[in-house]
């Protein structure tokens, strides 16, 4: 179904699910690392109009609570306290604005050669896969729960019409809710407890900067920096349009750096491309921006009512975690339509080694730690696929050129 068929109540209706797909892990990582829920609610909607507004309203991606930095923040915030941490995650910033510099000065033709199909496909690909345990962890907690909210959103999404096949994740989530219920799976204490108004915003958390936590956190931002570049492929690809050329990598990197500055001023955590919408825009084949900007503004409306938020809060993980292992999977198979459709030869055993150990080091869980930094998942896989893609030798028929076109 075409997004500009759409009437206005059904852009609101998918834009609101699309939330519901980002409000898990939006929500999951201030609990982790200590910040107040309803802050990167709030951050994560102005970050995202930010990150429109750079972007010229182009680009259909919402940004939200970073995985990457939870255990980053978590010691960054035992060393130096939680205004030191604030204050230092204001370098993420900086890796995205000189990282879209680079972008901006060497052009397409730098990203066709570090960042090749044959390596964003398989980052593409661990995108989804890396996610994947994390989406079994949150449904194993009650399989049965998980199974209900499965189920009913393959149900919706296979055999209803209409605006009912544009809401298969919040058909899932809404049955699943119900059976926790039935199930007294829920509790409806802190509903009852929260306020109907709250504060979102903290603009007293960065008392002072220091030097120390802030050079701690550069090293970190390079996975989410590269999870970005892979991000942007992805809705390329989800929505036919090449965002990579128009309005450019440099200006979608630089959007991210802009939202993650002014959450940290705020109080909330880095901002990052979410796959999890992503994935939604996917199966419901929904892709207008405008529809990612009712997501936000419906971030930033839950994020003042307490006892909406409360209420979004007391879904059962295991509810989320069954919704997320349809999502995921359909990242990862993105990445293999992007392999397909640029015809990378797999039969060259230079793009198999690339390919394999890109995989291999992102799935077994890799890391490199040396002196208090530490790179994994993602970010450490990408690089390697980097890495082998410029030092391999590249064959002489051709093949990989056009790859890169």
């Amino acid at each position: 179904m075409r997004t500009e068929t759409l009437s206005s109540s059904k852009k609101t209706i998918v834009g609101v699910q699309f939330l519901f797909v980002a409000f898990g892990a939006t929500v999951l990582v201030p609990l982790l690392v200590g910040i107040n829920p309803s802050t990167a609610l709030f951050t994560a909607g102005i970050g995202t109009f930010i990150f429109h507004l750079v972007t010229k309203g182009k680009v259909p991606i919402f940004l939200g609570s970073s995985f990457a930095f939870i255990a980053p923040i978590i010691a960054a915030t035992e060393e130096w306290g939680l205004p030191g941490t604030l204050a230092g995650l204001t370098s993420v910033s900086l890796v995205y604005f000189l990282m879209s510099a680079l972008v901006k000065w060497q052009g397409r033709q730098f990203l066709s050669r570090v960042f090749p199909p044959v390596v964003i496909g398989p980052v593409i690909i661990l995108i989804g896969l890396s996610l994947s345990g994390s989406a079994v962890d949150m449904a194993k907690s009650n399989w049965t729960l998980a199974f209900v909210s499965l189920a009913c959103a393959i149900l919706v999404l296979t055999f209803a019409r209409g605006l009912m096949k544009l809401v298969p994740v919040i058909c899932g989530i809404v049955a699943g809710y119900i059976v926790a219920v039935v199930m007294g799976e829920v509790d409806f204490a802190p509903v009852a407890a929260s306020p109907w108004l709250t504060n979102p915003v903290s603009f007293t958390t960065i008392t002072h900067f220091q030097w120390a936590p802030f050079l701690y956190m550069i090293p970190v931002a390079v996975a989410p920096v590269i999870e970005h570049i892979g991000d942007v492929y992805v809705v390329s690809a989800v929505a036919d349009k090449d965002f990579i050329k128009d309005p450019g990598l440099h200006r979608t990197m630089l959007g991210d750096g802009l939202a993650c500055l002014v959450s940290a001023f705020l109080g909330g955590p880095p901002e990052t491309t979410y796959s999890e919408v992503t994935g939604a825009m996917s199966i419901t084949k929904v892709t207008s921006p405008a529809v990612i900007r009712i997501s936000a503004a419906t971030a930033i409306v839950f994020s003042v009512i307490g006892k909406l938020s409360a209420l979004l809060q007391s879904i059962p993980k295991a509810v989320l975690g069954g919704i997320m292992l349809l999502l995921f999977g359909t990242i990862a198979s993105v990445g293999i339509q992007n392999l397909i459709q640029h015809k990378v030869n797999m039969s060259e055993t230079r793009n198999v080694v690339i390919i394999s150990v890109t995989l291999t080091m992102g799935i077994g869980g890799a890391v490199l730690s040396s002196n208090g930094f530490t790179l994994s998942g993602i970010g450490l896989s990408a690089i390697i696929g980097v890495l082998l893609n410029l030092l391999l030798p590249k064959t002489k028929d051709g093949s990989e050129e056009a790859q890169e076109e």
